[in-house]
């Protein structure tokens, strides 16, 4: 597996879960999806930030990772105010389906844009040597557990390339 298709991968889950927590009136199935789609997300752009757009910044890409962290900071934002949401308020499947929408264009412009000009900077060799990082702290997240509380202490700013 690459880099890439780590990234993809989670794309797919993600979807699932959107798919998911649209489907169900269940309170507490309701929660158990949102959390884990807020962990998901959490670990997801930390691996992007921390490792993916590092690697692949150059000035074919610049542009497009600048507004990357940008789409995780509005990510983010609404994630942090999903977390301060009981599941019950009016606002909590508004405020999901606006996350699904940012999701959703976020991955749209990496899958579009951004990977295939990644396949042409890395070798595939490196692209597999960066996924082995990416899953090591996504590991490392999620044996901390709740990836998604760290959320809202990262909402301040988009993260630096």
């Amino acid at each position: 597996m690459s880099a890439i298709d780590l990234l993809e991968s989670q794309h797919r889950e993600v979807e699932k879960l959107f798919k998911a927590i649209e489907k169900t009136s269940k309170g507490e199935e309701k929660i158990r999806l949102f959390e884990e789609i807020a962990d998901k997300l959490a670990i997801h752009a930390a691996i992007e930030e921390h490792h993916f757009y590092p690697a692949v910044k150059e000035k074919r890409t610049e542009d497009i990772l600048l507004e990357s962290v940008e789409e995780h900071l509005t990510i983010k934002r609404t994630l942090a105010d999903l977390l301060k949401l009981d599941v019950g308020d009016e606002q909590f499947d508004p405020k999901i389906k606006v996350l699904k929408e940012e999701v959703q264009h976020h991955v749209g412009e990496e899958e579009n844009d951004l990977f295939p000009k990644v396949k042409k900077i890395l070798s595939a060799e490196e692209l597999d040597a960066l996924e082995q990082e990416m899953v090591a702290e996504q590991d490392e997240l999620e044996e901390e557990g709740n990836p998604r509380e760290a959320i809202p202490d990262e909402t301040g700013e988009a993260a630096h390339l």
